[in-house]
């Protein structure tokens, strides 16, 4: 599968790869080392732990360098008046008679719980494109769906501020 990302997704991984590679292994292998000089090391808590930080480091670093390899760029422009990327835009859901306030993001970056919802997704990709006012058919899975509607579209910017996910 491949991920979409924008160009300031890429410059956001590259950047933390960066820093886990300059500074997170440094201290995690002065951490080891350190580690190591207490003696025996089947039984050194201290050992086992920094060597347990090291490996997720190393880890993070593959799995952000894999993203940055397989992705899709996506374009962060859209009109005034769709929803586009990185938008905030309230969503009125008909069955539940409640509107949610949802910014559209990539998937590296939604996390439902903090109202990023991924263009990936089915409600983001479903009202990716329409405009304000738009009733926007919903498909969970073949032969289930909801209706939205769309109520207010912001033209919100990437700020920086949204992190990348974790695996």
């Amino acid at each position: 599968m491949r991920n979409q990302l924008t160009e300031k997704d890429i410059k956001k991984i590259e950047e933390e790869i960066e820093y886990r590679k300059l500074v997170v292994r440094k201290e995690a292998l002065e951490a080891v080392k350190e580690a190591r000089a207490h003696g025996d090391l089947s039984e050194n808590f201290e050992y086992h732990a920094a060597k347990k930080d090291k490996n997720q480091n190393e880890s993070r670093i593959r799995y952000l360098e894999r993203m940055i390899k397989t992705a899709e760029i996506v374009s962060e422009d859209s009109r005034e008046d769709e929803v586009g990327m990185n938008n905030t835009v309230d969503v009125y859901f008909e069955d539940d008679d409640v509107t949610e306030t949802y910014k559209i993001v990539t998937s590296v970056r939604s996390d439902a719980l903090r109202g990023l919802i991924s263009t990936e997704s089915p409600l983001g990709k479903a009202i990716l494109g329409h405009r304000a006012g738009d009733r926007v058919e919903v498909e969970v899975k073949p032969g289930v769906s909801y209706f939205v509607r769309i109520e207010k579209i912001e033209n919100t910017v990437d700020d920086g501020s949204d992190p990348i996910r974790r695996y």
